[in-house]
């Protein structure tokens, strides 16, 4: 029996379901009526700036605008010019470093909840299965659920291998799931985050303002990315437009994936 991804789609929901030798081992929903914004990246618009709370309102296109605090904004942009113990308090004040009207590219990192708006951070993370990809951040972060030095060396080493090969700035932490994984499986996260932040970065400078950049993936595709590895042979999945937008997805981001996927009448 052959390790296969199951993929239902109706307009209620899609259900995905992992089978290894046919016994079913993981199976995962996504209903039509509860899609979240947990993760999106925004080109936001400041709306109002907040000295005396050190935070922003931004409309990023939803029903109420988010909130985004000083600490939250990228620290390369909160750098002083000129390092030193005075400009700390410069570094983290808000009025520094937004003005009504400005643009800034911003991720949700809490749900809007009541009459609260969603919480925003401009310190962008994309995950994949075994990796978080940090585009502006200069360290290799091991998962503290990975509790074996030996194994916790290895993943930093060959990490730091990989960052050398590929040329990309930024870095990257490393999931629970990483645990053990083949050099080759991390080198195709690899690849497909960067391909990813590229295409997030070509789509940011056209997009206009208090709308959606990149929305964090469908259930369908979060199935190649997540689920997809060596040993499984095929994927099966059962509408027509959910297979074409699976396929042209694997070709992109994928490696290997697009020729495993398989239209299921």
């Amino acid at each position: 029996m052959s390790n296969e991804i199951l993929i239902n789609v109706s307009p209620q929901e899609t259900r995905v379901a992992l089978v290894e030798q046919g016994l079913l081992q993981e199976i995962f929903i996504q209903r039509a009526s509860h899609v979240g914004v947990m993760g999106n990246i925004y080109k936001g618009r400041v709306e109002r700036v907040l000295p005396g709370m050190q935070a922003a309102f931004i409309n990023v296109g939803l029903s109420r605008t988010a909130f985004l605090h000083a600490s939250d904004i990228r620290v390369d942009v909160r750098k002083p010019a000129e390092a030193g113990a005075s400009d700390a308090a410069e570094a983290l004040d808000i009025s520094t470093l937004l003005r009504e009207g400005d643009s800034i590219l911003v991720q949700v990192i809490k749900e809007p909840l009541g009459s609260k708006g969603a919480r925003l951070t401009s310190q962008l993370t994309i995950p994949s299965r075994y990796l978080v990809y940090l585009p502006h951040a200069e360290h290799v972060g091991i998962s503290t659920k990975i509790e074996d030095d030996d194994e916790r060396t290895r993943l930093r080493e060959l990490l730091g291998q990989l960052i050398a090969e590929s040329g990309f700035p930024g870095s990257f932490i490393v999931r629970t799931a990483g645990e053990g994984v083949k050099a080759e499986e991390l080198r195709n996260d690899v690849t497909f985050l960067h391909r990813l932040w590229a295409s997030i970065q070509e789509a940011a400078p056209s997009a206009a303002q208090a709308s959606l950049v990149h929305s964090d993936l469908p259930l369908t595709m979060r199935t190649l990315r997540d689920l997809m590895s060596y040993n499984i042979e095929r994927v099966r999945i059962d509408d027509p437009d959910a297979y074409e937008r699976c396929v042209a997805f694997a070709e992109r981001f994928v490696p290997g994936a697009a020729e495993k996927i398989e239209y299921f009448d």
